[in-house]
């Protein structure tokens, strides 16, 4: 396996992901770059934030994979890219960028990573990370609380809307094309374990 090596980790919302991708930067000890899909989230500038809420985040058609794609090639060819972001208040892709430069180890992380092929094709090693829904409710809900500004009742409806039907349809499926599949996420030491082992023997 040549280097840089792309670990894709997919899941559904709450299910560990970047607790896992933490996991490994802090045991691999050298530089890994972390790219995340829900930086990636079309800007709806025409319309209002009221008809902006509405939208289907959850449907794979809300995220903008030409531009994610083309970004994971850059990293891959050494090439330094200027990854967005996105404020989940105002339904918004943000001014500013995070520059993320290319190292040995790229992590790509989403909940949609395996259910496009594109991607899929670009990525060395596949993590589908497998926690309970109940567990993952009470994650997002913490989240989405702390971090993105929403109150439970919106985060409720989303769910019930979105959200679940969009794991059954999309998330769930894709899981079939994980190399490896890690159940209840960052709680799984083992699980991890093995998987900082197997980076470590590529990098050598």
């Amino acid at each position: 396996m040549s280097l840089p090596v792309i670990i894709g980790i997919a899941g559904g919302t709450g299910s560990g992901k970047s607790t896992i991708a933490d996991a490994i930067q802090k045991e691999v000890k050298q530089d890994i770059t972390i790219i995340t899909q829900d930086s990636y989230y079309k800007s709806f500038e025409s319309m209002s934030l009221q008809e902006r809420s509405k939208i289907n985040y959850d449907h794979p058609q809300s995220l903008d994979n030409k531009l994610f794609i083309k970004h994971i090639r850059s990293l891959k060819k050494d090439v330094p890219i200027n990854m967005p972001t996105y404020n989940f208040e105002t339904h918004l892709r943000a001014e500013n960028k995070i520059p993320k430069k290319p190292t040995k180890i790229i992590i790509v992380e989403g909940i949609l990573l395996f259910e496009n092929p594109k991607i899929r094709e670009l990525l060395d090693i596949k993590i589908f990370v497998d926690t309970d829904p109940d567990i993952r409710i009470l994650r997002r809900i913490e989240r989405d609380i702390k971090e993105r500004g929403r109150n439970l009742e919106s985060i409720i409806d989303q769910y019930r809307a979105t959200v679940r039907p969009m794991h059954i349809d999309f998330v769930e499926p894709s899981k079939r094309f994980a190399d490896v599949i890690i159940p209840e996420g960052g709680f799984n030491k083992i699980g991890i374990d093995m998987i900082i082992a197997k980076i470590k023997n590529i990098i050598g």
